[in-house]
């Protein structure tokens, strides 16, 4: 690390909000193949808040060992500072975005003015939306893509023995869950972008943005358990999962299938293999390329970016108090004031 100094928010310990520390940290040196990004913006993803509290929801075992203090955060926009000698595609003054170092655990450091980013993860920013809805739209809108679309890496999959597959979408029926949220509001652009009739679910106040956005049919859970009146489906996209995603394997045909975003928890395996239903899921990966692709889309308004909040980095306690709160619709941001 540097003799330079810059601005970050640090834990110094696991826990609730209050740990997230705004105070000077050594800025990053680049090495081979990096970028030096100048922040200006950093979406904020529940990887962020579950590091934050030390993976409390995982076995023990499975909880990643971590060296303090530590930077959180993946998501960033920003403007080219300095590349390494060895980078040919980015120049200094570049507007760009990325998930940086994704799935390497405390590795990505973005709550930071200055993060160093892979060029193999970056992407020139989509031209036709500011730093704040870019930073907003990575780790979201590639796990979306990654599950729906094209998985787009061959990372070995840590949730299950086979590489997940994505189903055609094209003139199916797709019910997102948790369709207000980060992935849930992507899931629904892009399942209508490739040719599904969509059934987005979510709280009565999101019904109009998700309709927006391109739903077909909104169910509001608050009123009306989707799993007692949706049927005959052939994908859903569970953003929420857990343990309670098993109840949509009524809503499939046969030949259907179920992702769940986040898998943990699943216990209905038997029931699956008995109604014919594929489940699979997996872990969003950095992809410049993917990102490169998504940025067209972004860039003329196929694929929109609704923002819940924004609150300067200094700020990024209140920022994850507000994801803790919930009924989030579309993403939280922080922005950097340098």
């Amino acid at each position: 690390m540097s003799n330079e100094t810059m601005k970050a928010v640090r834990i110094h310990a696991f826990g609730g909000p209050d740990v997230l520390q705004y105070e000077d940290a050594p800025k990053p040196v680049l090495e081979p193949g990096e970028v030096l990004v100048r922040v200006h913006a950093i979406g904020i993803n529940p990887p962020d808040w579950y590091l934050r509290d030390g993976y409390r929801a995982l076995p023990p075992e499975w909880r990643p060992q971590v060296d303090f203090p530590l930077v959180l955060g993946t998501d960033i926009a920003g403007i080219v500072e300095a590349v390494a000698e060895d980078v040919q595609d980015f120049s200094v003054g570049d507007e760009v975005y990325s998930m940086v170092r994704f799935f390497s655990v405390g590795e990505s450091k973005a709550y930071a003015e200055y993060v160093s980013v892979p060029a193999s993860e970056l992407a020139l920013k989509p031209a036709g939306i500011d730093h704040i809805h870019a930073a907003a739209a990575p780790m979201s809108l590639l796990t979306a893509w990654q599950f729906m679309v094209d998985l787009g890496h061959s990372a070995p999959n840590p949730l299950q023995p086979s590489p997940h597959q994505p189903v055609p979408l094209e003139g199916r029926t797709v019910l997102v869950n948790g369709a207000a949220g980060g992935v849930g509001h992507f899931a629904v652009q892009v399942a209508k972008l490739k040719g599904a009739r969509v059934i987005a679910v979510a709280s009565g106040g999101h019904e109009a943005i998700l309709r927006d956005l391109g739903a077909d049919q909104f169910i509001d859970y608050t009123k009306t358990p989707p799993e007692d009146v949706a049927r005959d489906l052939d994908l859903v996209v569970d953003a929420l999962g857990g343990p309670t995603t098993g109840r949509f394997l009524r809503t499939l045909k046969r030949g259907g299938a179920l992702f769940p975003v986040y898998p943990l928890g699943f216990a209905d395996a038997e029931d699956a293999e008995q109604r014919g239903i594929t489940v699979s899921t997996t872990q969003v990966r950095s992809s410049g390329a993917q990102l490169t692709e998504l940025a067209r889309l972004l860039g003329d308004g196929t694929i929109r970016v609704v923002i819940d909040s924004i609150y300067p980095l200094a700020e990024a306690r209140q920022a994850h108090e507000r994801a803790a709160r919930g009924h989030i619709r579309g993403k939280i941001v922080l922005t950097v004031g340098n």
